[in-house]
C-alpha cells in the first residue's frame, strides 16, 4: 500500500467572494441593518469591527456553515454578530422614544429571519465564530450570551403553546375568522379567537407575576388554571362538551362535577398546586383587570350548571364583549410594562404570530425534551445495558420492555408536556410520601459501619441539595420575557424539589445497601458508605431527575455537575447502578439517564478536567506524559465545607465530614505524577454477562476504593484505577459498536466491514488512546470508516460518510467541523498551539499518521481475529473481541421484499392480551394465541377472524392484511424513529443491493 494511499485529497476552498467591491457591498448591507436598528455610535463601531474581522471567514466558509444560500447565511451571520455585540459589547445602545432596547426579536425582524430557523443555525455560527468572539469578549462569551438557555425557553414555550392550542380546541368551538362567511359567524369566530388570546395573555401575566421560576411543570399547572377560568366563564354555546356527559370531567359527586379535580385527573396535575394557581390567577384578574370576584356558589348563571361551585370564584362580565376587548388591552399593556424590552423575545408571538417570526419548524429543547426523538434508539443504545439475548426474560428494571409506572392504557399521545406531567406525578405519588430522613433499615446500615455515619450522610445530603436548589445556583436571569431574580425565586418550589431529590436519594441508597448486604453477607458497608464521590454522584442523579422532570431552564445538565464538584467520568460510573435499584422509575426518566450516559461517554468524559485522566495516569502510566502536557488532569474535588461556604449554607451543628480527608490522600506509590484529585473507583454490583466482562466479576464490588492506586476488590492483581478504566472502556466499545452498526446499515456495508471497523476502534482505544483525548468518539468512528474503506478498496467517499452521518440521531455539525488538535503553528514560531480543524484536516494530519500501522494490518488477506490483534496494549483484558451481538432495533424489518415488521411485546401491553375478547386479535411470534401450530397459521386465523367480524357490518371491507401498503418511513415515523429509519435484518450484504434511499436533509 502506497504511503499516501489512505489520505484524503482535501478539496480546495471555494474562491472567495469577498472582492473589494463585493466585500464593500456586504459591509454596506450590514451598516444599513445597524442603522435600521438604531444602534448607538459605540455599538455600531463594535458591530462593524466584529463583522469586518469575520468577513473573510464568512466568505471562505459560507458553504460549510449550513445548507442555506449565501444571501441567507449572510443575514444569519449579521443577526448573530449584532446579537453578540448588543449583549456582550460595551457602550449604550441608542434608544428611540418607543423603540427601547435592541432585543433578539427586533434583530430577527430587521434581518427578516424567524426564531426557530435562527436557533437551528446558532450551534454552527457559534462554532465558527468562537475564535473571533473569544478574542473580542473573552473565553466565557458563550456562557454570558445564554443562548442555550434562551433556546430551551423558546422550545418550552412552543411546547406550552401547542398544549394550550390543543386543549382549547378540545374544550371550545374554535372557528377560523378568515373563513367565516356570515356576519354572525364572523363575530362568533372573532370572539372565540379573542378568548384564546385572552387566555394566553393571562397566562403570561401569571408567569411574570407569580411563576417566578420558569419550568415546564409549573407553567403547565398555570395553563390548566387558565383553562379552568375559561370553562367557567366562556358562554355555554361555545363549548365543545356537555359537562354532565363529558369524559373530560370524570370527578363528580351529588353536588356536580368537581372541575379542578377533573382537570387534575386529565392532565396529571396536583390538585393542591392547581388550586394555588387558580387563586393566583383570580388575584391577577382582580388586580390587573379590576374585576370584582364573587363566590361561584352565590352566582346564578347557566355556565355553572352541574358544576360543584364550592371553593370556586366567578367574575360576572369577565368575557363579555366590551369587557373582553378592554381586558385584552390591559393585559397587553401589563406585559409591555412588566417586560419593558428587558428580554429577548416577545412571548405574545406564540399566539399572535402567523408564522413570520416564530416559524413553523420544530425546535428541540433540553432535558428530556431534547432526546424525545431519540428515546427508542436510546432504549437499546445505552452502554449501561448488557448485551443479553432478546430471548432473555425482561425482568431487569432497565429493560426497555419492563413495566413503567405510568399506565399506557389511556393511549394518550406522548408530548414533552405530557411526559413532564406524568413523571412529576410519579415523584408526587411515589417519592413525596416517603420520610425526609433515612428509614429504619437504612439507619441500621449506616450505624453498622466502623463508626456511625448517619450524621455525615444527612449533612452531606443537606449541603449538596441545598446548593443545587439554592438561589445562587439559579441566579438572576432574564430569558424570553420572564425576569427571574434571586430575591423572588419561589422558595416553596425549591424546597419541594429539594425534598423530592432527598427522598429519592435515601430510597435508592437503601436499595443499594440492601443488595450489597445480601452479596457480602454483612451489614458493615463502611467502604461504600464512606465514599464521598459515590454519595455525591447519587445526589447528583437524584437532583438531575427532579430537574429534568420539571425542565428548568437555568439548571440544565451539566449544571448539576458544576454545583456538586463532580466530572462526567464520575457520574458515568453510577448511572447504571442508580437505574437498576429503582424498579418504579418511569421509562421517560430511564431514557433521560440513558441519554445522559451516552453524552458522558461520547465526549464529556474525555474533556479537559475530567477525572478520567486522573485514573488513566495510574492505569496507563505510558499516557501520563501526554496527559500532563495537555493539562488534562482534574482539579481536586471541592470539599463539602467549601460548597457550604460558597452557597451560604449553615452547618446545622454537625461536625465536618471526616471522609473529606480521603480526597487529600497521596498516591500509595508516592508517584510525583499521581493525580491532583483522588477518585473512588466503583462499579455496579449487578453486572450481567456481556462480551466485555468475565463471568467471575459479576458479584464483585469496586465501590470500596479510597484511592485509584489501591488494589482492586476483584482480587486479580489490578488497581482500582485499572478496574474502573476497564469498565469504562467496555461501555465505550458498546457505544461504538452500536454506532458502527447503525452507520454501516445506512451505508449498506457488509458484516465484514463492521467487524473490521470494530476491531480498529478497539485497537485505537487500547493502543492509541491519546486520539480520544479532548475529542468526540464519532470523530474517530468517521475517520475509521474512511480508512477501513480504503483498506478494503471500497468506493466510499468521505462526503458520503458525512452525509449519512448527518441523518444519525446523535449528529451534531461540530463533530465533523471542529476537532481538537495540538500541533506546532507557523504563526507562533513553531510553538505548540491548541486549535480546532475540520475532519478532513484531522484525518490527513493526525489520524492517518497515528493509525496507519493499525490500518495496514486490516488488509483483506489478514484475519481480523488473528492473535497479533490480541497483543497486550491496555488496562484489563487486552484480548480483542469480535463484533458483539447487539439487541435488534424495534421494529425490525424481517423481509427484504415485503414491509413486515416485528417488535418485542412490551410488558405494559400484556394486560390487554389477558382478556379472551382481545387476546385472539394479537399475533405473538413464537407463541400462539390459540392452539395454532405456526405463526403463519396465527396470521391466517387473524385474517379470517377479521373477515368474519366485518361480514355483518353494513360496509364490507377488504380486511386482508396487505403489508405492501405500508412504507418503511411511515412505520418508522409512527414509532418515533428519527427520519423514519428502521433496523433491518434483511439488510443487503453488498453495496449494490437496491434499497429505498432517504431524501437528504434540508
Amino acid at each position: 500500500m502506497g504511503p499516501g494511499s489512505m489520505d484524503v485529497e482535501a478539496s480546495n476552498p471555494p474562491a472567495s467572494s469577498s472582492t473589494d467591491d463585493g466585500g464593500g457591498q456586504i459591509e454596506a448591507r450590514f451598516a444599513d441593518l445597524c442603522k435600521e436598528l438604531a444602534l448607538g455610535q459605540s455599538m455600531e463601531r463594535q458591530g462593524m469591527a466584529a463583522f469586518k474581522e469575520s468577513k473573510k471567514f464568512l466568505s471562505t466558509n459560507m458553504p460549510a456553515i449550513g445548507n442555506r444560500s449565501p444571501e441567507e447565511m449572510e443575514r444569519y451571520w449579521s443577526a448573530f454578530v449584532l446579537y453578540c455585540v448588543t449583549r456582550l459589547g460595551k457602550g449604550e445602545v441608542k434608544e428611540e422614544k418607543e423603540g427601547g432596547r435592541i432585543t433578539l426579536c427586533k434583530i430577527l425582524r430587521a434581518a427578516k429571519l424567524n426564531v426557530v430557523a435562527f436557533f437551528k443555525e446558532v450551534p454552527q455560527l457559534s462554532l465558527k465564530a468562537s475564535r473571533i468572539l473569544s478574542g473580542l469578549y473573552g473565553s466565557d462569551w458563550e456562557k454570558r450570551l445564554e443562548l442555550k438557555e434562551l433556546q430551551e425557553n423558546v422550545a418550552q414555550l412552543m411546547d406550552l403553546s401547542r398544549f394550550y392550542n390543543k386543549a382549547y380546541k378540545e374544550f371550545f368551538l374554535l372557528k377560523d375568522v378568515s373563513n367565516a362567511q356570515q356576519t354572525e359567524d364572523s363575530r362568533s369566530a372573532q370572539y372565540v379567537s379573542d378568548c384564546y388570546r385572552f387566555g394566553w395573555l393571562l397566562f403570561l401575566a401569571l408567569r411574570i407575576h407569580s411563576v417566578s421560576h420558569f419550568n415546564l411543570v409549573t407553567c403547565t399547572n398555570g395553563l390548566v388554571s387558565i383553562l379552568a377560568i375559561l370553562v367557567l366563564h366562556m358562554p355555554k354555546h361555545f363549548r365543545n362538551f356537555t359537562i354532565q356527559d363529558s369524559v373530560c370531567f370524570v370527578k363528580r359527586s351529588d353536588k356536580g362535577v368537581n372541575l379542578l379535580a377533573s382537570l387534575c385527573d386529565k392532565y396529571h396535575t396536583s390538585e393542591d398546586e392547581l388550586r394555588r394557581m387558580v387563586e393566583k390567577t383570580n388575584e391577577l384578574i382582580t388586580d390587573i383587570l379590576k374585576k370584582q370576584p364573587c363566590p361561584a356558589s352565590e352566582c346564578k348563571t347557566e355556565n355553572l350548571d352541574h358544576i360543584n361551585t364550592d371553593g370556586l370564584t366567578y367574575f360576572e362580565d369577565l368575557l363579555e364583549g366590551k369587557s373582553l376587548q378592554s381586558s385584552l388591552l390591559m393585559l397587553e399593556q401589563y406585559y409591555d410594562d412588566a417586560v419593558n424590552n428587558k428580554c429577548e423575545l416577545d412571548e405574545r408571538m406564540f399566539v399572535n404570530d402567523k408564522g413570520s417570526l416564530l416559524g413553523t419548524e420544530n425546535l428541540s429543547g433540553g432535558a428530556m425534551g431534547s432526546c424525545s426523538m431519540r428515546w427508542k434508539f436510546d432504549a437499546f443504545a445505552s452502554p449501561a445495558r448488557t448485551m443479553t439475548s432478546l430471548s432473555t426474560p425482561p425482568h431487569s428494571p432497565t429493560s426497555p420492555l419492563s413495566v413503567n409506572y405510568i399506565s399506557s392504557s389511556k393511549l394518550a399521545p406522548v408530548t414533552p408536556v405530557s411526559t413532564a406531567m406524568t413523571t412529576a406525578k410519579w415523584l408526587r405519588d411515589v417519592i413525596s410520601p416517603l420520610p425526609p430522613k433515612p428509614s429504619a433499615e437504612l439507619e441500621r446500615f449506616l450505624s453498622s459501619c466502623h463508626r456511625d455515619v448517619t450524621n455525615e450522610i444527612t449533612r452531606r445530603a443537606n449541603v449538596i441539595l441545598e446548593a443545587v436548589f439554592s438561589s445562587n445556583s439559579f441566579g438572576e436571569r432574564c430569558v424570553s420575557g420572564s425576569i427571574q431574580s434571586v430575591d423572588v425565586i419561589d422558595r416553596t418550589w425549591a424546597k419541594e424539589r429539594k425534598m423530592e431529590a432527598l427522598k429519592l436519594y435515601y430510597r435508592i441508597l437503601e436499595a443499594i445497601c440492601r443488595a450489597e448486604s445480601q452479596l457480602l453477607k454483612t451489614n458493615n458497608l463502611s467502604s461504600l458508605l464512606s465514599n464521598e464521590r459515590f454519595h455525591r454522584c447519587m445526589l447528583a442523579c437524584s437532583s438531575e431527575l427532579v430537574l429534568a422532570t420539571h425542565r428548568t431552564v437555568v439548571m440544565m445538565f451539566p449544571a448539576v455537575l458544576e454545583v456538586t464538584g463532580l466530572t462526567a467520568f464520575d457520574l458515568s460510573k453510577v448511572i447504571e447502578t442508580f437505574v437498576r435499584h429503582e424498579e418504579t422509575l418511569p421509562r421517560e426518566l430511564k431514557r433521560h439517564l440513558n441519554s445522559l450516559e451516552e453524552r458522558l461517554l461520547e465526549s464529556m468524559a474525555w474533556e479537559k478536567g475530567s477525572s478520567l485522566y486522573n485514573s488513566l495516569i495510574i492505569a496507563r502510566p505510558d499516557l501520563a506524559a501526554e496527559i500532563n502536557r495537555l493539562g488534562l488532569l482534574a482539579e481536586p474535588m471541592p470539599s463539602l465545607d467549601a460548597i457550604a461556604v460558597h452557597h451560604n449554607i449553615p452547618y446545622g451543628g454537625l461536625p465536618p465530614l471526616s471522609s473529606q480527608k480521603f480526597d487529600a490522600l497521596p498516591d500509595q506509590n508516592g508517584d510525583a505524577r499521581s493525580p491532583k484529585r483522588i477518585c473512588g473507583e466503583y462499579r455496579s454490583v449487578l453486572v450481567e454477562h456481556s462480551s466485555f466482562s468475565s463471568p467471575g466479576k459479576e458479584r464483585l464490588l469496586t465501590f470500596n476504593c479510597l484511592s485509584p492506586s489501591q488494589p482492586s476488590p476483584t482480587g486479580e492483581g489490578e488497581t482500582c484505577a485499572e478496574t474502573g478504566i476497564k469498565v469504562f472502556y467496555s461501555k465505550i466499545l458498546k457505544l461504538a459498536a452500536i454506532r458502527i452498526r447503525s452507520l454501516s446499515e445506512r451505508l449498506q456495508l457488509s458484516q465484514q466491514f463492521s467487524e473490521c471497523m470494530y476491531c480498529l476502534i478497539q485497537r485505537i482505544l487500547y493502543q492509541r488512546t491519546a486520539l480520544f483525548f479532548n475529542r468526540h468518539i464519532d470523530q474517530l468512528i468517521l475517520c475509521s470508516f474512511y480508512g477501513v474503506a480504503k483498506v478494503l478498496q471500497l468506493g466510499l467517499t468521505f462526503k458520503n460518510i458525512v452525509n449519512n452521518y448527518r441523518k444519525q440521531p446523535q449528529c451534531k455539525p461540530q463533530v465533523f467541523q471542529s476537532i481538537f488538535v495540538n500541533w506546532p503553528s507557523a504563526n507562533h514560531n513553531g510553538r505548540m498551539v491548541q486549535e480546532h480543524v475540520d475532519i478532513i484536516t484531522f484525518y490527513n494530519e493526525i489520524f492517518i499518521p497515528t493509525v496507519k500501522p493499525l490500518l495496514v494490518e486490516l488488509a483483506p488477506a489478514r484475519d481480523v481475529t488473528e492473535d497479533k490483534n490480541n497483543a497486550n496494549a491496555g488496562p484489563g483484558s487486552p484480548k480483542l473481541s469480535s463484533f458483539p451481538n447487539l439487541p435488534d432495533m424495534s421494529p425490525k424489518k424481517v423481509s427484504a421484499t415485503h414491509n413486515v415488521y416485528v417488535s418485542p411485546l412490551r410488558q405494559s401491553k400484556m394486560d390487554a392480551l389477558l382478556s379472551p375478547s382481545s387476546r385472539s386479535y394479537y399475533a405473538c411470534i413464537g407463541e400462539s394465541t390459540h392452539a395454532y401450530r405456526s405463526p403463519s397459521s396465527d396470521l391466517a386465523a387473524i385474517n379470517d377472524r377479521l373477515n368474519s367480524y366485518v361480514s355483518g357490518s353494513c360496509r364490507r371491507i377488504n380486511s386482508r392484511l396487505n403489508f405492501d401498503l405500508v412504507s418503511d418511513s411511515m412505520v418508522g415515523g409512527a414509532l418515533g424513529h428519527p427520519n423514519g429509519t428502521l433496523a433491518s435484518s434483511a439488510a443487503p450484504a453488498t453495496p449494490n443491493f437496491p434499497v429505498k434511499r432517504e431524501q437528504p436533509d434540508s
